[in-house]
């Protein structure tokens, strides 16, 4: 008995070992959204350029739960350089199937989207060395209003990825 417990422990750990070893990941950071994300708070993202050489993917992602109450998500995205140059771009994401089914991945009421930000139509290499800066901040309004939601409920991780592609 006890060595048939211990191949099934063996067994675990090496089933854990090798399906959570991610090799594409490059950086990948989640932080969590206490209660609410309020329109005035922006996740900050700090890494290291990888190289100046390969080409890469790279995503937002976030974890939102049923009480996200949208078909979609407007984001202000913006990409400091470390020379200075900054890249700032409204993006909106598809959040829920037509029928109001939330996408992503799961198997609860929490979902989890790897969303585009670049690297999907075209290349994208990290052009300078040094410290790169993503900033996040949602841009959601109720139709027809022009102030926007302050606290949007909901969101309960943003995070930020770089992966590099595969050649």
């Amino acid at each position: 008995m006890q060595k048939r417990i211990n191949w099934l422990y063996l067994t675990l750990v090496f089933c854990l070992l090798c399906f959570s070893c991610d090799s594409k990941a490059v950086y990948d950071v989640y932080k969590p959204v206490p209660n609410s994300w309020n329109k005035d708070t922006v996740a900050s993202f700090n890494f290291k350029a990888p190289d100046t050489i390969n080409n890469y993917n790279v995503y937002v992602n976030l974890r939102n739960n049923s009480d996200y109450k949208f078909s979609n998500l407007f984001l202000i995205v913006e990409l400091n350089y470390p020379n200075g140059k900054i890249i700032k771009d409204t993006l909106e994401y598809k959040m829920a199937a037509p029928n109001g089914e939330l996408l992503g991945t799961g198997f609860s009421d929490v979902k989890e989207n790897k969303l585009w930000y670049r690297g999907y139509s075209n290349d994208f290499k990290f052009t300078e060395e040094g410290e790169y800066t993503v900033n996040i901040q949602h841009a959601m309004r109720n139709n027809g209003e022009a102030n926007g939601i302050v606290d949007l409920q909901g969101i309960t991780d943003i995070g930020f990825r770089v992966e590099i592609t595969q050649k």
